[in-house]
């Protein structure tokens, strides 16, 4: 090892010797080495620094543009909150200040300023580092922050010295100090002089004061040291430090100074927000899309001035807005007084379940808390359990309308307040449906051959489950032993009639059907509670399954985007729609939207033509879950298709039963939407679903008369539960299969208590299997008892909105139990 070392030392020393030797022989050519590695270094580097092109083309850069179907602009994709204006709209002052401050010697030289540099190395070299960087030098490093980089370092000031002179070979030097002014940042994000100018003394740049001008450019140097709101100290002796330059340099009076210095700091501060359009959500979607659109196709969203063509009309988007805005203010004051200060102490379990989902409460648990303590400090912290209050009972609520004929999304509402809530009720949000999901088991059933006018006994039902449990679905009220059509059960949204459809025509057809119609991305169980939207969907796969209804059972995939174009209008790309796939047959599409109309004729929905007069050709379905946890409601028309649903982002969290019910939380958004829609003829209001063809015209007035007679003769009803009136019909006609795994009904001891619309599963004992056998109706009661259907007049509690929930699955008797909580 020494041997080694010795005979590297000598060999070290020995070329020192020569490289000595040479430097005496020939002084002038080793002084000229340094400079030329140096030269070869910055050669090498040029590669590396931003193209004259990217420069170039940073002044034109125009952010993409999102337009709705009628022209008005709903969103632009910004890289920075920004708005540039030209040097002839920056006030004198602020150039002068900043000429003066930052590179008196601007207009001498081209991109480096040789002279300041060398001072710069010299007081860097004595002990007082200096900056010795150009206007435009510190405009390529504003603008390519990861090309150039910002650490202390010989290459680093090489790369900025390089782009300088690019940047002063394409530019002028007024072209220079515009592109300066509007890419430097100020804070509060704020970006240029124009931003800053608004964010701190609310007025365009053209009309800033020398003082306010000083000021801003003060703030350069460093803009979180002297940021003239948290430092106004600061910030003023940096503004007369500027002031002073400006005399220095010619660009002000000396008399001013010292007057000027006097003055006070005067703001006038506020924040610049970006402005978010009339629907920001659906802009993010957008966004998203656009982002994978460009890179697929070599465009940046944020410079090449992309237009990109949406479907949505603004007149329908605005109307949406306002109706989801005015409901959910009149729903909020209805919460606040429900979850007050005083209840909401009152739920005491339910509060504690909350806190512990808390940052702070996990907070105290790391710090080494144990849980009993840590809750104890959350809950003495008043400010946080009062905003606490405020977050978990804010009612939160989505909405979306389409076009049923091309798919087309016409409004898209992901929140009552982006600013507030980005969560996307729309798209993001997976809520059990309750009562809308059950269309498609009678969808399913008229495919099958069923017709609206075949009749279902209004009774008790139990349908076992797999390990040995019950499921009794039931209503409101008791059952009545009514035979009822199956558009009437529909209409009057029956659990019992719906069970006993689901279990006629199995789980698994209806879940064939509703993701034939739209239901695509979220996972159906398939199980006899499904019957009642038990399985959690989105706002949008519902609104596109109901679309696809309304278009005679053939769905089209939403569509957000008819076009994107170049800054020029010329269309890159055109976007048509999907060809139509059939998810139901015509006929059984016609029979549906028939039966849906007795939804807002004679049930649930009545409120759509009694409160807000809409007389149009509409059909639809309420929804809502067990304890009011979500409302839903969907119309149906042949230009239009729109469903809303509101709740609170928290589950656990639920609604009043006098206003939480779809009838009464979600309908009116629709329905003020509607009437708008109709009145200004944004839609046609003499538009018609097409009938059902081969005598099904004759179904509604059969069932009508069919209704009539069953509440005037109870008993001849209770016959025709013993003792059918008609053979069972031939396979082409209805093509029902019995009931799957038929299970004898267990009469109930006693009439089942009101409920919401989801069944409860209860555990009870079950015997051995027997032989299948029908399902039977419980006794009815006597003659004189039996209450008569009735329509739900306008304002009226929906008659089986309110029906039974299933408990949420926390709180399930079993694994097996297919339940959740919802309608």
């Amino acid at each position: 090892m020494r041997t080694a070392l010795a005979r590297t030392a000598r060999l070290a020393a020995d070329g020192a010797r020569r490289v000595g030797q040479a430097m005496r022989r020939h002084p002038w050519r080793t002084l000229l080495i340094p400079p030329a590695l140096l030269l070869l270094y910055t050669l090498a580097l040029v590669p590396f620094t931003p193209a004259v092109n990217d420069i170039r083309k940073l002044r034109n850069e125009a952010p993409a543009l999102v337009m709705s179907a009628d022209g008005k602009q709903l969103a632009a994709f910004k890289r920075a909150n920004r708005e540039w204006v030209g040097l002839a709209q920056i006030s004198p002052t602020v150039i002068a200040a900043l000429i003066a401050t930052e590179d008196h010697r601007f207009y001498q030289h081209h991109g480096m300023d040789l002279r300041r540099t060398a001072s710069a190395v010299l007081h860097t070299l004595g002990g007082d580092p200096q900056g010795g960087s150009t206007i435009t030098q510190q405009l390529a490093r504003n603008l390519y922050p990861e090309d150039i980089g910002r650490a202390r370092t010989v290459t680093r000031k090489l790369k900025e010295a390089i782009t300088a002179l690019k940047i002063e070979s394409v530019y002028t030097k007024d072209e220079i100090l515009e592109t300066y002014l509007n890419t430097v940042p100020f804070l509060y994000n704020a970006y240029g002089i124009e931003m800053a100018a608004r964010t701190y003394f609310d007025k365009p740049a053209r009309r800033l004061d020398l003082l306010e001008s000083a000021t801003l450019i003060g703030m350069l140097k460093g803009t979180s040291y002297y940021n003239p709101v948290l430092n106004p100290e600061r910030a003023v002796q940096r503004r007369n430090i500027v002031l002073g330059q400006m005399v220095k340099h010619g660009k002000l009076e000396a008399a001013r100074l010292e007057g000027l210095k006097k003055r006070p700091m005067r703001l006038d501060f506020e924040r610049q927000l970006e402005p978010l359009g009339p629907a920001p959500h659906f802009a993010q979607v957008l966004k998203r899309w656009l982002i994978d659109w460009a890179d697929r196709n070599g465009y940046d969203i944020h410079a090449d001035g992309l237009v990109v063509r949406t479907t949505i009309d603004s007149r329908l988007q605005a109307a949406a807005n306002q109706a989801v805005a005015r409901q959910m203010e009149r729903l909020q004051a209805t919460a606040d007084a429900q979850w007050s200060p005083r209840a909401w102490a009152g739920r005491r379990e339910l509060v504690q379940a909350l806190v512990r989902d808390t940052a702070p409460y996990r907070q105290a648990i790391a710090q080494g808390m144990d849980e009993e303590e840590a809750l104890r400090r959350v809950l003495a912290d008043a400010a946080l359990m009062q905003a606490l209050r405020e977050e978990k009972t804010r009612l939160a609520a989505g909405f979306l309308a389409l076009d049923p004929r091309s798919g087309q999304v016409r409004a898209w509402v992901g929140s009552r307040d982006f600013a507030l809530d980005q969560f996307d009720h729309v798209q993001q949000a997976r809520r059990q449906p309750g009562s809308t999901f059950k269309p498609f088991v009678y969808g399913a059933a008229f495919e099958m051959g069923a017709r609206p006018s075949d009749t279902l006994v209004d009774q008790a039902v139990e349908i076992r489950l797999p390990g040995g449990q019950v499921w009794r679905p039931g209503d409101a009220t008791p059952p009545t032993g009514e035979v009822l059509t199956l558009s009437r059960g529909l209409a009057l949204s029956k659990n019992t009639i719906t069970a006993q459809l689901m279990q006629r025509v199995g789980p698994e057809r209806v879940v064939a059907l509703a993701q034939s119609l739209g239901v695509r991305q979220s996972k159906l169980e398939q199980v006899p509670s499904l019957a009642l939207g038990t399985s959690p969907v989105t706002l949008k796969e519902m609104v596109a399954a109901y679309g696809a209804i309304a278009n005679g059972g053939q769905y089209l995939e939403p569509v957000m985007v008819a076009s994107v174009e170049d800054r020029d209008g010329r269309v890159l790309e055109a976007f048509q729609p999907a060809m139509p796939e059939p998810a139901m047959s015509l006929p059984a599409a016609q029979m549906l939207v028939a039966a849906m109309r007795g939804v807002i004729d004679e049930g649930t929905g009545t409120a759509i033509r009694g409160r807000f007069g809409i007389q149009a050709d509409v059909a639809g379905k309420t929804g809502t879950t067990q304890d009011n946890t979500d409302g839903w409601f969907i119309l149906v028309h042949p230009q239009l298709v729109a469903g809303a649903w509101a709740g609170f982002n928290d589950s656990r969290i639920t609604m009043g039963d006098s206003w939480g019910q779809g009838a009464r939380s979600a309908l009116p958004m629709v329905g003020d939407f509607f009437q708008q829609a109709l009145r200004a003829r944004w839609v046609d209001p003499q538009a018609r679903f097409t009938t059902p063809a081969e005598g099904g015209l004759l179904d509604p007035l059969l069932g009508r008369i069919n209704d009539w007679l069953g509440s005037i003769f109870p008993q001849v009803q209770r016959e025709g539960r013993r003792a059918p009136q008609r053979p069972p019909p031939p396979a082409e006609e209805m093509a029902l299969p019995p009931a799957q795994a038929p299970i004898p009904a267990v009469v109930a001891p006693r009439p089942a208590p009101p409920e919401r619309d989801l069944p409860p599963v209860v555990t009870i004992p079950v015997p051995p299997p027997r032989p299948p056998a029908p399902v039977v109706v419980a006794p009815a009661p006597p003659p004189g008892a039996v209450p008569r259907a009735r329509v739900a007049q306008p304002g009226e509690r929906p008659p089986s909105e309110a029906g039974r929930g299933a408990p949420p699955p926390a709180r399930a008797p079993s694994p097996g139990v297919p339940i959740l909580s919802v309608e």
